[in-house]
């Protein structure tokens, strides 16, 4: 009875000491853009900052392990005072994304987070294989749109959704 109890006390300890190191690896963690506008949590160590190497700009991207499997750019637009978002996603699936193989537009949807917005989804092909992306456009006054862009293979982007709609809604902007 004493060594049963004795191996039920450590098999809780066990217990304990791994849920508090899972919990500690579950907590968010914040990454400030490189021009230190804003910020962003992200939901999951499996997702990796990494400066944007075309950039003339230090701009990050971040990589859900691989680019296939999660993909994010972010970037600051600039628009005529009063442009509705959904003005904006149709201009951006008319200038670069219809040119996409086998590019299929999705449906836009209104998104409440910390900025306020819609998301706009589509799909597309690349080397044979079905991919689809998904952009958050936030508002963050009336002339300035931050659009949050994620891209990966089709099943993989709808597995993650959660943590897309998690990044975005902790997108803010620093207090100056």
């Amino acid at each position: 009875m004493r060594r049963t109890r004795k191996i039920l006390q450590g098999a809780l300890t066990l217990l304990l000491v791994a849920f508090g190191a899972n919990a500690a690896l579950a907590q968010q963690e914040p990454h400030v853009s490189g021009n230190d506008e804003y910020e962003v949590d992200l939901p999951s160590q499996t997702w990796k900052a990494t400066p944007r190497a075309e950039s003339a700009h230090q701009h990050l991207e971040f990589i859900y392990g691989d680019r296939s499997d999660g993909y994010l750019r972010m970037r600051k637009e600039m628009v005529e005072a009063g442009t509705p978002l959904s003005e904006l996603a149709r201009r951006e699936q008319d200038l670069k994304l219809r040119y996409l193989p086998g590019f299929v537009g999705g449906k836009e949807e209104r998104f409440a987070g910390r900025l306020s917005g819609i998301t706009s989804s589509y799909e597309y092909t690349s080397a044979g294989k079905p991919m689809a992306g998904r952009i958050y456009y936030l508002q963050a006054d009336n002339r300035t749109v931050y659009a949050l862009h994620f891209t990966a293979r089709a099943e993989r982007l709808q597995a993650i959704r959660n943590q897309t709609d998690a990044i975005a809604r902790s997108f803010r902007l620093k207090q100056k």
